[in-house]
């Protein structure tokens, strides 16, 4: 199995939410949108790819809101 290196800044994330009012007044967050950044070298593409595919199901905090709050997410690879 291939490892990609994700250390030193190499791997970042921006993450956005959308908060709307529930029916009695009260902000609630609805979604929540993570952009994930990664540098490195063009033959790990394929590796990142495939386990931005599944790291949801192993991510504590998805796993705790994903019932609540509709979140996705998007990977952009950056080739160094």
């Amino acid at each position: 199995m291939r490892k990609v290196n994700a250390q030193d800044g190499k791997l970042t994330a921006e993450v956005s939410g959308e908060v709307e009012k529930a029916d009695d007044g009260v902000l609630i967050i609805k979604r929540i949108h993570v952009v994930h950044k990664l540098k490195a070298a063009p033959g790990d593409r394929q590796t990142a790819e495939r386990v931005h595919g599944v790291y949801a199901d192993h991510c504590p905090l998805y796993r705790s809101v994903k019932d609540a709050i509709a979140v996705t997410s998007s990977l952009t690879f950056v080739a160094e």
